[in-house]
C-alpha cells in the first residue's frame, strides 16, 4: 500500500520542504512509494503571500542577488547540498534589483516545478486546491484532514503543516474599533496582508489614519497612490486626484531603515563569536529557563558590537584611536555594558562611528517638535539622513551589524520563542523597504499626501471620529472617518481564523506569545506534557521556531533552509521505518 504524506500550505515553506524530500529521497526513502498531498487553495510555489495573481507595483523587499531558495555549503544540514540560481540569475536580472512579487511568484513556480522533477518514480504530489479545516486522528495512528468541500478526509501517514501568515480573529482593542466604525459609519481596516484588503472605501481627498509604519504600510502606501493613477517625476509626485491624505505613525514613529545599497568588500566579521551553538546550549541547559532581556540581548548586544567595531577597525582605521587585536581584547574581556561604553568612547572618537542600538530603536525618544510642520521638515530630514548613510559604503559598519543580526537570528531560533520584540527589531533594522520607496515617501511628504504623526501614536475613537496624537509633538491631533491597521496579523494560535490551527489550541504546547511548540530538532509539535506528536509536524511564522524571512540570502547558512531538512528527513526515515538512526546523526 503507498504510504501518504499531506503537506498543508504551498508557499514558500511548502515548496522548499517539498525540494527538501526530493534532495533527500534517494538516500532515506525505502517505503512501497509515497503519495505527497499538497494542500492549498493558492497556486504552488508562491501560496498566497506570493501568488502570481498581485498588482505588479509590488516589490519585494529584497535585491535579486539576495534570495535564493537552493542551499549550498554554508548550510548545516544531514542532507544533501542542490544548488540552484538565485533569482537575479534565473530570471536575468540586474542583481541590484528589486523585483516585484508577480516574478518571485514565477521564480517560485519553477523550483516547485523543479522539485517535482527531482523526486524519485515512485513518489508523485497531488495538488488539492481546497482550505484544510482540520487535523484528526489517534497520536499513534493515521491522521486524516479534513478540506473544504470535500465529503471525506484525506488519509495522511504523516502530516506537515507550512500554511505561513494567516488571518487572525480581532484583537479585543480592534474588536472596539471595529464595533465603533460600524456605529458610526467610520472605516476601519485592520491587520492584514495589504494584497488582500479592500481599500476602495478610503476617500480621495479624506485623512486616514495609518498605525504602523514599517512594510504592510509601504504596500498600503503605493496602493493608494501609483495603485490610483499617481506617478512619479523625479523627486516630484504628480497626483491623480484620487488619493487619500496618510497620516502614519507607529511605536518608533518612523519607517524600518532603508536596504543597504552597496556590496561587501574585504573580509567579514567571524561570526559567530559571543553568541554561538556553546552560548545557546548554555542558555537552554539553564534549569530555571532564561530571560530574553536579562540574559539573551547582553549576548546579542556584544555580538552586533563585534560585528560592528570589527569592520569599522579593519575598513576605517583612520577613524579609529587604537589597534584592532588591543580593541578586541579589550571589548572581549569588558564585563558590563558601562565598561564597554567607556573603551568605544576611548577607542572611536566620532559618536556617529559607534553603535547604539538603543537610540537605533527609539529615535525620537524624548523629541519634541512645536509644531506639526516643524515635523514634517524634521523626519524628512531624518529620512534622507538614513537613505545617504545606507547608500554610503564609508559607513560599512552597517553592513557589518546586518550581517551580525543574521548570524544571531540564526542561533535565536534555537531558542525557541525570543519574543515578539527581537522580530520587530530585526525587521526594523534589517528587513526595511528599498532605498527608492524611501525617496517616494519623501516626495509625498512634499506633495502633502503623506503626514507624519510621530512616535507613541495613540488612536482613541470620540465624537464619532477616530483621533490620533503623538507625544513628538505636544498639543496636536488628527481627526479621520478612517483608520488602518498597517501590520499582518500577529501569529497567536488560539486567535487564528483559520480553523485548522485554532484547533490544535486545545492540545498542542503553546508559548506565552501564543505560538505553537515544535520540537526545534525536527519540528514535530509538541504536546503540553513537551512529547512530540509522532505523526505532524509544523514550520512557519506561527511556531516557536519561526525564521527572519520567507527568504534567504545565497551564503548566509539560512536556519529555513537547516529546518526544512531536519523535517524532510525526519518525515523519510519514519516512512522508511528508521528515524531512530536518524536522530542519532
Amino acid at each position: 500500500m503507498r504510504q501518504q504524506l499531506v503537506i498543508v500550505g504551498a508557499g514558500p515553506r511548502g515548496t522548499g520542504i517539498l525540494e527538501r524530500l526530493a534532495a533527500n529521497a534517494p538516500e532515506l526513502y525505502a517505503g512501497p512509494g509515497l503519495d505527497i498531498h499538497l494542500v492549498d487553495p493558492h497556486p504552488p510555489g508562491g501560496g498566497r503571500i506570493w501568488r502570481q495573481a498581485q498588482s505588479p507595483l509590488l516589490w519585494m523587499n529584497s535585491q535579486a542577488e539576495d534570495v535564493t531558495m537552493f542551499t549550498d555549503d554554508t548550510v548545516t544540514m544531514a542532507g544533501p547540498v542542490r544548488e540552484g540560481p538565485t533569482l537575479h540569475e534565473w530570471a536575468g536580472l540586474d542583481g541590484r534589483t528589486f523585483p516585484d512579487r508577480q516574478l518571485q511568484g514565477r521564480y517560485l513556480r519553477w523550483v516547485y516545478d523543479r522539485a517535482l522533477a527531482d523526486l524519485p518514480p515512485n513518489v508523485t504530489v497531488h495538488h488539492h486546491p481546497h482550505r484544510a479545516l482540520r487535523v484528526g486522528g489517534p497520536r499513534e495512528g493515521r491522521q486524516q484532514v479534513w478540506l473544504e468541500g470535500r465529503p471525506r478526509p484525506l488519509p495522511a501517514d504523516l502530516v506537515i503543516l507550512a500554511v505561513g501568515h494567516q488571518d487572525a480573529e480581532l484583537a479585543p482593542e480592534q474588536t472596539e474599533l471595529s464595533a465603533y466604525a460600524r456605529e458610526h459609519g467610520l472605516v476601519y481596516l485592520p491587520p492584514d496582508f495589504t494584497a488582500d484588503s479592500d481599500l476602495s472605501a478610503l476617500e480621495p481627498g479624506a485623512p486616514v489614519l495609518v498605525r504602523g509604519f514599517g512594510l504592510a504600510f509601504v504596500d498600503l502606501m503605493v496602493l493608494l497612490t501609483e495603485g490610483r493613477g499617481g506617478r512619479y517625476e523625479g523627486d516630484t509626485y504628480v497626483p491623480s486626484g484620487r488619493e487619500p491624505v496618510l497620516y502614519v505613525g507607529s511605536r518608533r514613529g518612523v519607517p524600518y531603515h532603508s536596504k543597504i545599497g552597496y556590496d561587501w568588500t574585504g573580509d567579514r566579521p567571524p561570526l559567530p563569536r559571543f553568541l554561538g551553538p556553546a552560548e545557546v546550549a548554555q542558555l537552554l541547559a539553564r534549569p530555571g529557563g532564561f530571560d530574553f532581556r536579562r540574559d539573551v540581548w547582553p549576548l546579542v548586544e556584544k555580538e552586533l558590537g563585534f560585528a560592528h567595531y570589527h569592520r569599522l577597525f579593519t575598513a576605517h582605521p583612520g577613524r579609529t584611536a587604537m589597534a584592532w587585536a588591543d580593541f578586541e581584547e579589550k571589548y572581549a574581556a569588558a564585563g558590563d555594558p558601562a565598561e564597554t561604553r567607556a573603551l568605544v568612547a576611548a577607542a572611536v572618537p566620532d559618536p556617529a562611528d559607534r553603535l547604539d542600538l538603543g537610540l537605533l530603536d527609539h529615535p525620537l525618544e524624548g523629541v519634541r517638535y512645536a509644531s506639526h510642520d516643524d515635523f514634517q521638515e524634521g523626519l524628512r530630514t531624518y529620512i534622507e539622513a538614513d537613505l545617504a548613510r545606507r547608500h554610503d559604503p564609508a559607513h560599512s559598519a552597517d553592513l557589518a551589524v546586518f550581517l551580525g543580526l543574521l548570524s544571531v537570528y540564526g542561533q535565536l531560533v534555537r531558542l525557541g520563542d525570543t519574543g515578539s520584540w527581537w522580530h520587530g527589531f530585526f525587521s526594523y533594522l534589517a528587513s526595511g523597504p528599498p532605498g527608492p520607496r524611501l525617496r517616494q515617501m519623501l516626495a509625498l511628504s512634499r506633495a502633502g499626501l503623506l503626514r507624519f504623526v510621530g512616535a507613541g501614536m495613540a488612536v482613541t475613537a470620540e465624537d464619532g471620529l477616530f483621533r490620533a496624537t503623538s507625544p513628538t509633538v505636544p498639543g496636536f491631533s488628527v481627526e479621520a472617518r478612517a483608520l488602518v491597521e498597517a501590520r499582518l496579523p500577529e501569529p497567536a494560535i488560539k486567535r487564528a481564523r483559520d480553523s485548522l490551527l485554532r484547533e490544535l489550541h486545545a492540545d498542542a504546547a503553546e508559548t506565552p506569545e501564543g505560538l505553537l511548540r515544535v520540537d526545534p530538532g525536527d519540528g514535530r509539535i509538541l504536546d503540553r506534557a513537551g512529547r512530540p506528536h509522532p505523526r505532524r509536524f509544523a514550520l512557519g511564522p506561527y511556531t516557536d521556531a519561526r525564521t527572519p524571512g520567507a527568504f534567504t540570502r545565497p551564503r548566509t547558512g539560512g536556519p529555513a533552509f537547516r529546518q526544512n531538512d531536519a523535517t524532510a528527513r525526519a518525515v523519510l526515515a519514519l516512512l522508511s521505518g528508521s528515524l531512530e538512526k536518524e536522530l542519532a546523526r
